[in-house]
């Protein structure tokens, strides 16, 4: 199996095991309010099914794609919540099919691409790799949201390996988001995976460094948790900066969530607060 393999592998994983938390669900739970304010289950959905489409346009109609770009930057604080409200709209029952319709659809579109084909997004081109861990990462991010809502405890897995990389790789463009200047030496960033594993990245002499465990670091660069409430840690000025900014989604820079509430525990017993963030595409 390639990489490019395992990976979408990876993908439909994290988009089964979404689905398997709300397919079952009444209208009624559709309807339940996410930590993002103004979003319920079905707009978490609408919204990934609405990304899922956007990276098939990017791929098959570059064009297009450039077009709708052009448009949403001329409301970035708007384009996203739009997406979402329009699909949330639609009956969940036909909400469910559209976006296992387009998350097939994208799983197929991605396979097809050449090896070395570059795909525009909101941010910079991407390789056919980094747009399927981006949708993994929104997947798993937005899914987050979604278990929260509904107060079910996930159980961490390997796949978030593919989140935490995308979260070390986007560290220039959590700078640039912000017109700020990314500094020029590298960072060490050192985590602990959900088996016990280590995950590292950058030199080993870096003089600044992040560590922590691999869930939290992900939950820090999707911002679904603030940084006080997680065990991520920095050693450097430069590097605790970063962990103020970190974003490994692209578009606008998101407002992150309010501390003294970490996604996994019930509301109201150190529940889920704050505002959205990462739904950028």
């Amino acid at each position: 199996m390639s990489e490019t393999e395992a990976l979408l592998g990876d993908l439909r994983a994290e988009g089964d095991e979404l689905d398997g938390l709300v397919a079952g669900l009444g209208g009624a739970e559709w309807r339940t309010a996410t930590p993002a304010p103004g979003w319920s289950v079905a707009h978490q959905i609408a919204h990934l099914a609405w990304t899922d489409k956007r990276a098939v346009q990017a791929a098959e109609d570059p064009q297009g794609f450039a077009d709708e770009v052009r448009r949403a930057w001329t409301a970035p604080e708007a384009f996203v919540d739009e997406g979402a409200e329009r699909g949330a709209a639609e009956p969940p029952e036909v909400l469910l099919e559209l976006w296992r319709a387009g998350r097939e659809r994208l799983l197929r579109t991605l396979a097809a691409q050449p090896p070395r084909a570059r795909l525009p997004w909101y941010g910079p081109p991407m390789s056919v790799m980094s747009m399927a861990t981006a949708r993994l990462m929104e997947t798993w991010a937005h899914g987050q949201d979604v278990a929260d809502a509904l107060r079910v405890r996930r159980v961490p897995t390997a796949r978030l390996r593919h989140v935490a990389r995308l979260g070390v790789r986007a560290r220039g463009y959590a700078y640039a988001a912000r017109g700020l200047e990314p500094p020029a030496e590298e960072f060490r960033v050192e985590l602990t995976g959900p088996d016990g594993e280590w995950w590292t990245y950058g030199p080993q002499d870096a003089a600044q460094r992040v560590t922590g465990p691999a869930l939290d670091f992900c939950l820090l660069v999707t911002q679904r948790a603030h940084r006080d409430d997680l065990a991520v840690r920095a050693e450097g000025a430069d590097a605790d900066r970063w962990l103020d900014i970190a974003q490994a989604f692209a578009g606008p820079p998101g407002k992150g969530r309010a501390p003294g509430r970490r996604p996994g525990h019930p509301a109201g017993d150190d529940g889920v607060s704050g505002d959205r963030a990462g739904g950028a595409p």
